[in-house]
């Protein structure tokens, strides 16, 4: 079968969409036929070599659609079927999986590889093998994919806005509620409010934050983030941190979220926390120049915590159910996420318009 996917095939080139060759799902597989893919920078992190996957891949993790085809030993998934496609397996019989950490799955080890879990590959282009990010490649009218990185949705929910709980949403949400253990009455920071720390805005006020002051230069993204359930916003972290001393007596915050892969922004957050506070990492960056520097004697003796947050510590397959139920109660918001729609021919458009503080979330329609 022929798709129509975006590539990256060396980095630093733009992304070409061009036809692949699709191979049919072997035993454990299904294919899906896309309806949305959401536009996460991290791909663009990929494109750029910034982090280093086999190339060529197709790009993509985060995205929902309707399952074509179902391989060899498939339950519980029809054809048919709406699905949502996580980017953190979940195969439910590893260590990790066991011990309720699906987001750790072993079977995340193929990620940046792009192959299957057999360790072969399903896009074709000419002679070459063309990987799929997270083994999905959401930014291809069809993929193959395994099918524990999906999940069955209703068929009333809108596919546009349930494309977001692939990846921004639990890893926003989770980076407060799970990473971050955010309690009712703390002081949270949440540095960066795009398509991630949007969400963890939204699940600190879940959780019971007095107070959730968000950082982000753009001041649209802030408008929507006081909708959204910020209680004090800022432009840059300095004032941020002028406005944790003054609503804690100078104590400093319960815990501070970094949700942009920005240098000198985790230390910033740092530097904001109070005694025995905590300090989420849930933002992606350049592998090689995204460092900590971060005095290790009073993180000591100051009982500090520093957390990182793949997924945000969500478990896929109970957490996707518990977000849908609160989208459906109107506790959370996702349809306000979607700043930005685009063809899969205009790609380049759309993260043109994240670099330019445009979009919170531009999504990839395909017809």
């Amino acid at each position: 079968m022929k798709t129509k996917a975006a590539v990256v095939f060396e980095p630093g080139r733009p992304w070409e969409v061009v036809e692949l060759e699709l191979d049919p799902p072997k035993a454990g597989e299904v294919q899906v036929r896309f309806v949305a893919a959401g536009l996460c920078h991290s791909d663009e992190y990929m494109r750029l070599g910034e982090l280093r996957p086999r190339y060529p891949l197709v790009g993509g993790h985060e995205g929902a659609g309707v399952i074509e085809a179902v391989g060899e030993g498939v339950t519980g998934l029809s054809v048919g079927d709406p699905v949502v496609c996580s980017f953190r397996p979940a195969c439910g019989r590893c260590r990790f999986c066991a011990m309720g950490k699906s987001n750790l799955c072993d079977e995340g080890a193929r990620l940046f590889e792009g192959s299957l879990p057999d360790g072969t590959f399903r896009f074709h282009h000419g002679d070459l093998d063309v990987g799929a990010n997270a083994m999905l490649g959401t930014f291809s009218e069809r993929a193959v994919v395994p099918a524990f990185s999906c999940i069955k949705v209703a068929e009333d929910l809108p596919l546009t806005s349930m494309a977001m709980l692939g990846c921004a949403v639990p890893t926003g949400w989770g980076a407060a509620v799970h990473s971050g253990d955010v309690r009712p009455g703390e002081v949270v920071v949440v540095l960066g409010s795009g398509g991630v720390g949007i969400n963890a805005v939204q699940g600190a006020r879940m959780a019971g934050a007095a107070e959730t002051v968000v950082v982000d230069p753009v001041q649209d993204k802030l408008e929507i983030a006081k909708k959204l359930g910020a209680t004090r916003t800022a432009t840059t972290a300095d004032e941020a941190k002028e406005i944790v001393q003054e609503l804690t007596g100078g104590h400093g915050a319960d815990k501070a979220i970094v949700t942009a892969g920005v240098p000198g922004l985790a230390e910033s957050g740092f530097s904001m926390l109070r005694k025995g506070g905590t300090l989420v990492l849930a933002g992606m960056g350049n592998a090689d120049t995204l460092r900590l520097d971060l005095p290790v004697s009073l993180i000591a003796r100051a009982d500090m915590r520093i957390v990182g947050s793949a997924m945000g510590s969500c478990n896929f397959q109970i957490d996707i159910p518990r977000l849908i139920s609160l989208y459906r109660s109107g506790d959370l918001r996702l349809d306000e996420l979607v700043s930005g729609t685009y063809a899969l021919d205009d790609i380049s458009l759309g993260y043109e318009d994240m670099y330019s503080g445009k979009n919170l979330r531009g999504v990839i329609l395909f017809d």
